[in-house]
């Protein structure tokens, strides 16, 4: 379909401190860059917030900054000449390419048009609303935003609404908190141990990855932080040599938090 994407990016992040959310980083990309990721077949992909070093995505501002994000909607649709929005927030970390492409088809079920208003809404898992996650018929939101006066984007968007759609995954989780940022984060380490062990011929019930990842915190807080993946690693290979103990890791464990103890006892030994 042919569409352009309004990104919000623009809010102050008040539950994170007043951090730069979009800017923050999950699995080595920013969370902006992971919506933007999403949508590469928009005409255009039109970020309302501070203007980044993102090629080819065209920046509007809301006025005043942080106003809203009724404002902001305001100033990206003023850059919008397609027939179709797809409205975004700008941290959506588990947003795919397929998931957009799911809320477009669904906006003409069976060939048609959605009725009544024609745009379609992700709802989440206990099915409410996600109001930045949906696309729109431009024209018929332009004109809706001309007559509104509120706040709200529930206010503006529900009477738009005909189709609320649950898709797969998770592509509605938005990181306002920093408890959030870490689930992502956690995400990613789901997904990079589930590829790095098919890509090493390993089961990954077999891997206790927390247990490791408590060594590996430990080894790198009590001895040196170079030497976290160096113990993993040695263990590894002990583990494959069927050399490693039954409780290696309470053993490199313990080491780490004496290390300070074994290393004088290294020294003095005769």
């Amino acid at each position: 379909m042919d569409y352009d994407a309004v990104i919000l990016a623009g809010g102050r992040a008040r539950r994170l401190g007043g951090a730069d959310k979009p800017g923050l980083s999950v699995g080595g990309k920013t969370l902006i860059e992971y919506v933007i990721a999403a949508v590469p077949d928009a005409g255009k992909a039109i970020v309302v917030g501070p203007e980044r070093p993102i090629p080819g995505v065209v920046f509007a501002r809301e006025d005043p900054p942080g106003s809203g994000p009724v404002p902001a909607l305001k100033a990206g649709l003023n850059e919008v000449t397609a027939p179709w929005v797809v409205l975004l927030a700008g941290d959506l970390p588990f947003l795919t390419t397929a998931h957009v492409t799911a809320l477009l088809k669904a906006t003409k079920p069976g060939g048609e048009a959605a009725e009544p208003g024609g745009g379609v809404v992700m709802v989440d898992d206990g099915g409410r609303e996600q109001w930045l996650a949906g696309a729109w018929p431009a024209a018929a939101l332009k004109a809706a935003l001309a007559s509104y006066a509120g706040r709200s984007l529930k206010g503006l968007l529900g009477p738009l609404v005909g189709v609320r759609l649950a898709l797969p995954g998770r592509p509605w989780f938005d990181c306002d908190t920093m408890d959030d940022l870490e689930e992502a984060r956690m995400n990613v380490l789901n997904e990079w141990t589930a590829l790095a062990c098919k890509e090493l011929g390993i089961d990954p019930a077999l891997v206790d990855r927390d247990l490791v990842l408590d060594l590996t915190k430990e080894v790198a807080h009590g001895v040196a932080r170079p030497a976290a993946p160096l113990t993993a690693y040695l263990l590894g290979l002990a583990q494959g040599a069927g050399s490693a103990p039954e409780d290696a890791v309470a053993r490199l464990t313990t080491l780490a938090k004496n290390w300070g103890q074994a290393t004088t006892e290294t020294l003095t030994d005769s």
